[in-house]
């Protein structure tokens, strides 16, 4: 049988292109958007939801792995 190489795998990590830590940045190249729309999206959760996202972005600046890391 012959093996097919398989698609390379989406890795989830901050990104280089940041305003805080990376983590808007990272999740953005993971979805495939504009980094801006997703901050924006971000900045109305947080506001809408009593500053929990906050939180969630404190929980994966520490969680996520840089992108240098991976490499």
């Amino acid at each position: 049988m012959e093996e097919t190489p398989s698609a390379p795998s989406k890795r989830l990590y901050k990104s280089r292109d940041r305003k805080l830590c990376g983590v808007c940045g990272g999740l953005a190249e993971y979805f495939d958007m504009d980094p801006t729309v997703v901050r924006i999206l971000w900045v109305v959760v947080t506001l809408f939801t009593v500053f929990s996202g906050a939180v969630a972005y404190g929980i994966l600046a520490l969680v996520m792995p840089d992108q240098d890391e991976l490499k």
